[in-house]
């Protein structure tokens, strides 16, 4: 079992439920990445009651329309009866300062075929996808999504950006950065996986030992072509050879925007 698979560590964990009085959501920052600056589209998803992270963020979350934000499921399902504890802050590279936009979540729509099962410890998360819908619209550019017959060819390049880890071992990241990772075929995915935790109708795998998402990074975006094809969802550890991250595959969603 990986030291810090791409969930909260069990601290973080109880820690949320503390100071929340909640049930706390699994995460998953970009290893062998460089610092970024944010895309007007790119979000950092959190609530003031995380206080083991800076900003509150756990998750990221891309913007498609003025006044909805794609992340996964699993970062806000065990929030969608108070979705006003969420926030989302845009424009802010640095999670320790203040400025960007900060926007009050609304509404929280998640996939209803949302589901989990495992995978040798590792929680795996199927049909990963969720709508926030913003307390007011924003001005900013949103991220066009990759469509219904959008393609996947094994070894494009991908981009991905996160403010989460760096390595299995790092927990303080706060630094938003960026890395371009590969995509792989669904036959190495599911060879490394199984059929039983990948899903290739759902899901699509991208990363190396030299790059992928890690903690902290969860709903972040997959960008194939400019355009939003994925969002990063879960793995077996981090940049762990043989294990690629895998990733929500949003050709095969169709959201309610």
């Amino acid at each position: 079992m990986p030291l810090f698979p791409r969930r909260i560590a069990a601290v973080v964990l109880s820690a949320l439920a503390l100071c929340a009085g909640l049930v706390a959501p699994p995460a998953s920052a970009v290893v062998g990445g460089s610092p970024a600056d944010p895309p007007p589209w790119l979000a950092a998803i959190g609530t003031p009651a995380f206080l083991i992270r800076p900003s509150g963020q756990f998750c990221g979350g891309v913007l498609v329309a003025s006044d909805k934000v794609v992340t996964a499921a699993h970062c806000v399902n065990f929030l969608r009866q108070v979705p006003s504890l969420l926030s989302a802050v845009f424009g802010r590279a640095d999670l320790t300062k203040k400025d960007g936009e900060t926007v009050q979540i609304k509404k929280i729509w998640v996939h209803p075929a949302f589901h989990e099962t495992s995978f040798q410890g590792e929680t795996v998360e199927h049909d990963d996808v969720a709508l926030l819908t913003l307390a007011r619209p924003v001005s900013r550019l949103p991220l066009p999504l990759i469509g219904s017959y959008g393609a996947y060819p094994p070894g494009a390049g991908a981009r991905v950006l996160g403010w989460g880890t760096t390595s299995e071992k790092d927990l303080f990241n706060a630094r938003l950065r960026a890395a371009t990772v590969p995509i792989v075929s669904d036959a190495r995915c599911a060879s490394a996986y199984g059929h039983d935790a990948f899903d290739a109708k759902g899901m699509v795998c991208a990363g190396s030992p030299q790059a992928d998402t890690c903690q902290f990074d969860s709903g972040g975006p997959l960008i194939l072509q400019g355009r939003l094809a994925g969002l990063t969802s879960w793995a077996y550890g981090c940049a762990r050879p043989g294990y690629p991250g895998v990733y929500t595959r949003l050709s095969a969603f169709t959201l309610p925007l």
